[in-house]
């Protein structure tokens, strides 16, 4: 860990702003920012995020920072929609969940469609990854139908778990590694 160099956030938002204002980027976003620290660029921001990619599924809703964002214009993008299924360095519950899976059963969907849909219907972009062609399409499927509001509200008792570790919250940008609990 002493190797680690604290970011100079500012700076490099300025810099961002820079090629914002260049044309050189159409939009600049960030990642991996929580509410406090999306809170505290935005105080000095003169261009505000776009976006902020996080953690986002069933099992890991954000509905704190979801808030927000959408209190202050800047959308949220969600990675990990499925958690990571087939991971093997990673114990990835998600798809599992009794709950999703109740719910996919009701609608005659897979889990995982129903994951992508809830994401799409709580408003945020879905960053699924596959490289399997039959669940490519299947995770693309995720468009004319809809989770009912009953069938959504249980979405609610899920228990919250993130899935992706940092090494810590002041050096978070260095990368992350994956939890073996």
């Amino acid at each position: 860990l002493e190797n680690f160099i604290d970011p100079d956030i500012p700076a490099t938002w300025r810099a961002m702003e820079t090629l914002y204002d260049s044309g050189k980027a159409r939009a600049i976003g960030v990642c991996n920012f929580s509410t406090k620290k999306l809170s505290d660029l935005l105080d000095i921001a003169r261009v505000p995020p776009a976006v902020d990619q996080v953690e986002c599924h069933p099992s890991w809703q954000q509905n704190k920072l979801r808030s927000f964002c959408k209190s202050k214009g800047v959308h949220l993008s969600g990675y990990s929609p499925l958690g990571s299924p087939g991971t093997t360095w990673i114990k990835s519950e998600v798809l599992t969940n009794p709950i999703l899976a109740t719910v996919a059963e009701k609608l005659g969907k897979t889990p995982a469609q129903v994951a992508l849909r809830w994401g799409l219907q709580k408003g945020h972009s879905v960053l699924p990854k596959s490289t399997n062609e039959a669940r490519i399409k299947e995770n693309i499927d995720v468009f004319g139908w809809s989770i009912p509001d009953d069938l959504f509200a249980k979405f609610s008792e899920i228990e919250q778990a993130r899935l992706i570790r940092w090494l810590s919250p002041v050096h978070h940008t260095s990368g992350p590694y994956r939890s073996l609990e």
